[in-house]
């Protein structure tokens, strides 16, 4: 894996801190990875399967 920077808006930390929190991930990062996951799924792979 690599490591990346990124800034976030406020909101966007408090609502990954609040699904942290609720246990529905260990940490911020692993929420990150998951969106990033779903986010490639829906729009790269989807597309190349349509195409």
């Amino acid at each position: 894996m690599k490591l990346i920077t990124l800034y976030l808006p406020e909101p966007y930390i408090k609502a990954l801190d609040e699904l942290v929190n609720d246990k529905y991930y260990p940490n911020r990062a692993e929420a990150i990875r998951v969106a990033i996951r779903d986010l490639i799924n829906d729009e790269v792979w989807r597309r190349k399967k349509v195409g």
